[in-house]
């Protein structure tokens, strides 16, 4: 993180192997705003597409398959449950520790493993998926930590990494989605092959609990 003070006012600027560089505006704060926001945004894009963890929850979750509708509410449950505990830990009202967060997030992945083995739609899912997602918005909510922004970029940062979350979020669905109903028209797949794909997220997920259990 890059931080400079110009007439007194502090700009801020994210920077990774791919950015290298920062390039100043004329005029200061409010370009370095708009600079902020858009390396925030593109921060919340690349913590949801290498996220392996979120993004396999995602799977288990619409790997039963169902209606639009319900699967809609399913995903609309994790969103607006993950974006409430983001802005928690963010704003630094509430936020639980890494080492209680990393587990339940592997265990939450276990589960959805596991009930996928009994469940046939996704009708009432929301119900379950609301509470993960409330789990998950503490995780996401640990890259911001690491970048230590000062307040006043808080509300800022915090708005536009959401922003890039749901825009990941959604591109990955966009694609999975799709694939996941079209093979869900095939006998074998709905035989078969949700079993088995569900049993490799629940052990996944269970060997990624013990994994961070230990290392913690």
């Amino acid at each position: 993180m890059a931080r400079l003070f110009r007439a007194g006012k502090p700009e801020v600027a994210v920077l990774d192997r791919g950015h290298a560089s920062w390039t100043l505006a004329a005029g200061g704060a409010s370009g370095s705003a708009l600079g902020m926001a858009w390396s925030m945004l593109k921060l919340g894009v690349e913590h949801i597409l290498t996220g392996a963890d979120h993004l396999v929850f995602l799977l288990g979750l619409i790997l039963v398959g169902g209606t639009l509708r319900s699967l809609a509410g399913v995903v609309t449950a994790f969103t607006l449950a993950h974006s409430i505990t983001l802005a928690l830990a963010a704003l630094s009202i509430f936020a639980p520790s890494p080492r209680l967060v990393e587990p339940a997030i592997a265990l939450s992945i276990a589960y959805v493993g596991v009930e996928n083995l009994f469940v046939r739609d996704a009708r009432r899912r929301w119900r379950i998926t609301f509470p993960f997602g409330l789990v998950h918005g503490f995780g996401f909510a640990g890259a911001l930590r690491e970048i230590a922004l000062p307040r006043a970029q808080v509300p800022i940062a915090l708005v536009s990494f959401n922003l890039g979350v749901e825009i990941g979020q959604l591109a990955v669905l966009s694609v999975a989605l799709p694939l996941v109903l079209a093979a869900r028209g095939a006998p074998w797949f709905g035989a078969r092959g949700v079993k088995i794909l569900s049993v490799a997220i629940a052990v996944g997920g269970a060997a990624l609990f013990v994994t961070r259990l230990v290392a913690r």
